[in-house]
């Protein structure tokens, strides 16, 4: 018997470290997924575009919007003020409050949104609560410990830095003004745009891409722009898009986060090879300590190079490269030596007990 246990432990110890590289690429794919833009939706995917201004609004039971009201505001140093006017319909059983989900990162551009500020004109808690996500800013508004009912209504009020791309000719603002985060339908929309100079190219649809339909558009005098839709769906929102002549208000560069996942082949083939490693070492352990030690170097290749760009832009900006790829590469091999050698050491210890 003891023979037939020592024969086992060996592929079992190559299995159980097999098994850490597995998890460790599901890990970077779960990663991968989770940084993909929701606008890089397949053609298959798409929704039914948004009801026509003209047709009726939607009359469903339950929690929705009626009335949504933007205002953008462009000023002459390019920053973007928004206020949103949100009337919000509670169901009987009522919620802590609402929250809305504006974009600071598209891809790997990033916008500043800052000076948040929020209040009722119902009475209904109006404490705003920010988080940072993956690509969202998530405005929380409401309190945990009162629940509302019936009609309410919200105002949000922040700033969007850097939100203009500059152009040879011209700068352009494109800007989802309800976001395609909302889970309840929206009755009626309005998003207005002024700006310091006049508006001669400012369009606006509607729906959720690439499935969208031209808004309705009123015109408030040169410098002003209004546009409306109806009857949009869940997750469908309207997108303004203004171009102003070179100049006319400044425009700072563009911000760009390095994307991420930015590795290379170098970082690959040190990941394969440490998938290699692990049959090799389960055959001849270095030794537990050694193992350790090669997971806490590794760790820290990870941390290093996840936090090279967070700590500039924030936990969600970190870009996973080569360094996190060599580090993911020493932990697997430590994790198999740590594994064989535990391994090892148990069947020692059965072998004398045996005996």
């Amino acid at each position: 018997m003891p023979e037939v246990r020592a024969r086992a432990r060996g592929p079992v110890a190559a299995a159980g470290g097999s098994l850490l590289p597995a998890a460790a690429l599901a890990l970077l794919t779960l990663l991968l997924l989770m940084s993909a833009a929701p606008s890089a939706r397949a053609e298959g995917t798409a929704r039914t575009p948004a009801r026509d201004a003209a047709g009726p609004a939607f009359d469903i039971d339950g929690e929705r919007i009626p009335t949504y009201d933007v205002v953008l505001t462009i000023r002459p140093d390019g920053v973007l003020r928004v206020r949103e006017t949100i009337t919000y319909d509670f169901d009987r059983n009522g919620e802590h409050g609402i929250v809305r989900r504006v974009r600071y990162r598209d891809r790997n551009r990033l916008f500043a949104i800052r000076d948040v500020r929020t209040s009722s004109s119902t009475g209904a808690p109006a404490r705003a609560k920010t988080l940072h996500l993956l690509h969202d800013v998530q405005i929380s508004v409401g309190d945990r410990h009162r629940k509302v009912r019936g009609r309410q209504a919200y105002v949000i009020e922040y700033e969007v830095g850097g939100a203009f791309t500059p152009y040879s000719g011209h700068d352009e603002l494109t800007w989802d003004a309800l976001g395609t985060g909302w889970d309840v339908p929206i009755g009626e929309a309005a998003a207005r745009v002024e700006a310091p100079v006049p508006l001669r190219r400012a369009t606006c649809r509607a729906g959720e891409p690439p499935a969208t339909v031209p808004c309705l558009r009123d015109r408030d005098g040169p410098y002003a722009i209004d546009f409306t839709q109806r009857g949009l769906r869940p997750h469908e929102g309207m997108t303004v898009r203004v171009k102003l002549p070179k100049g006319a208000v400044a425009v700072p560069p563009p911000v760009y986060a390095s994307p991420h996942w930015d590795a290379t082949w170098q970082g690959t083939t040190a990941l394969a090879l440490a998938l290699g490693a692990v049959a090799a070492v389960a055959r001849r352990p270095p030794g537990r300590r050694v193992g350790a030690v090669m997971i806490g170097a590794g760790a820290v290749l990870v941390a290093a190079d996840a936090a090279d760009d967070a700590v500039a832009h924030g936990p969600w900006a970190f870009s996973l490269g080569d360094l996190c790829l060599m580090g993911l590469a020493l932990a697997i091999v430590g994790a198999g030596a740590v594994c064989a050698g535990r391994n090892g050491a148990q069947g020692a210890t059965d072998t004398r007990w045996e005996e």
